[in-house]
């Protein structure tokens, strides 16, 4: 299955959190994105993109929403639902 990231997503469509890239070492972005809960396995829901270049992106795990920039949502690799 292919896996692209969070922010070439489309607004209502459900994914599967593959892995979240670390861009440095240590990532402290990245590290902070999985302790929110963006880990393999757990299913994503873009809610929403921003009006202004599409920042932020409204993301949606379990009954949690998050907004997050651009950049961020980049660094979580996901896969189709």
């Amino acid at each position: 299955m292919s896996t692209f990231n969070l922010s070439t997503s489309s607004p209502g469509k459900s994914c599967i959190v593959d892995h979240v890239e670390d861009l440095q070492t240590p990532d402290p972005i990245s590290n902070r994105l999985r302790d929110l809960g963006f880990v393999p396995g757990e299913t994503i829901k873009i809610i929403a993109f921003g009006p202004f270049g599409a920042n932020p992106i409204a993301v949606q795990i379990g009954s949690t929403r998050f907004a997050l920039r651009r950049n961020e949502a980049a660094r979580v690799i996901v896969k189709a639902d």
